[in-house]
């Protein structure tokens, strides 16, 4: 099938705003011209995290993924709890490119597995496993077509920040190489327990003391920044400057979008769907849509609806909550219209 180009020019100066943006009210035109298939727009690199599962594995993550309207996704190389792991041969990464290409999917995020634990100096059998798994699947997010692995740092267990820190670093330094293809993205931590990367400034020293830092990046998840402290809402540009200024604002890599069941500071971990949370929607948008960030892919995280008539089940509300920060309207029905369309 033929698909036409659409290119826009703004000679009666209706298009763009004074500052040469796209204004929102014609940013929402533009988008309902894309929902009805009049046009492609790479605008927005924004999906969610999917399952991997099954026959279809990576093939069916993008089928997930686009089923939701997304064109970027993330995913584990396998279960997040153990180290049990399908040979990459059988992971059908060539047939799940193909899809993405036809369907534009432009990006794969991998997860490392929570059991990673670089941070541990207690059991050093337990650093050992983290640290050669680590080296696996970055082995394997490089196969699978990925440019990211998003890492939580590790947490420390009692001995310390410090301690933590230079282990995490120790691991890292062990698994990098100069030829290393794909980026290890550093994820913000709320700071819940002994977890390490509660602070830029924590993940700042972890930079320092890698020797090829040029391979992190910086995951920023904005459930964990908010309960870790940092202000969001009141002082969303004070919080980037900040981050700027300590890390590098180039160094973001990859947005993980969640609200937030907690208030500031509360350095808990517990995400809520987007604009039902203590950061709220507004908030959320403005990150989604700053400039600088436009490049970058956003995640969402954010939890499934459970069914009110049957505990056992519940429903991925990414479809509707990508659709949303597309059309940049808060959608108050959003967890009612999840549970009516399943």
């Amino acid at each position: 099938m033929n698909k036409e180009k659409i290119i826009f020019t703004d000679l009666d100066k209706t298009l763009l705003t004074a500052q040469h943006e796209i204004s929102e009210e014609n940013l929402k035109a533009l988008y309902q011209l894309q929902n009805k298939g009049f046009m492609e727009s790479v605008m927005l690199k924004i999906g969610s995290h999917v399952k991997m599962s099954g026959k279809d594995m990576l093939l069916g993550s993008a089928k997930e993924a686009k089923s939701y309207g997304a064109n970027v996704f993330m995913a584990y190389t396998g279960a997040p709890q153990n180290t049990k792991r399908k040979d990459v041969s059988e992971l059908k990464i060539k047939e799940a490119w193909e899809y993405m290409q036809k369907n534009g999917i432009e990006d794969i995020i991998i997860h490392a597995p929570y059991i990673i634990n670089l941070g541990n100096t207690i059991k050093p059998e337990t650093y050992e496993i983290a640290e050669k798994f680590l080296a696996t699947e970055l082995d394997r997010t490089e196969k699978m077509g990925s440019k990211v692995m998003v890492l939580h740092p590790g947490s420390h267990v009692g001995a310390g920040v410090d301690a933590g820190i230079k282990q995490i670093i120790n691991g890292i330094n062990n698994v990098l190489s100069r030829d290393t293809k794909a980026y290890i993205a550093l994820e913000t931590m709320t700071g819940k327990g002994s977890e390490i990367g509660r602070n830029f400034e924590e993940i700042a020293r972890i930079y320092d003391g890698v020797k090829y830092n040029d391979k992190l990046r910086v995951c920023f998840d904005t459930c964990h920044v908010n309960d870790s402290g940092y202000d969001l809402v009141n002082d969303l540009s004070g919080t980037f400057e900040k981050f700027d200024k300590v890390i590098g604002t180039d160094q973001i890599a990859v947005f993980h979008i969640n609200d937030s069941k907690n208030p500031c500071g509360a350095a808990k971990d517990r995400h809520e769907n987007i604009g039902f949370g203590n950061i709220g929607f507004e908030t959320l948008k403005e990150i989604v849509y700053m400039k600088e960030f436009e490049n970058i892919p956003k995640i969402l995280e954010t939890p499934y609806i459970k069914d009110p008539d049957n505990d056992k089940k519940s429903y991925a509300p990414y479809k509707f909550e990508i659709e949303m920060l597309k059309q940049r309207e808060l959608n108050p029905n959003l967890q009612k219209e999840v549970i009516e369309n399943e």
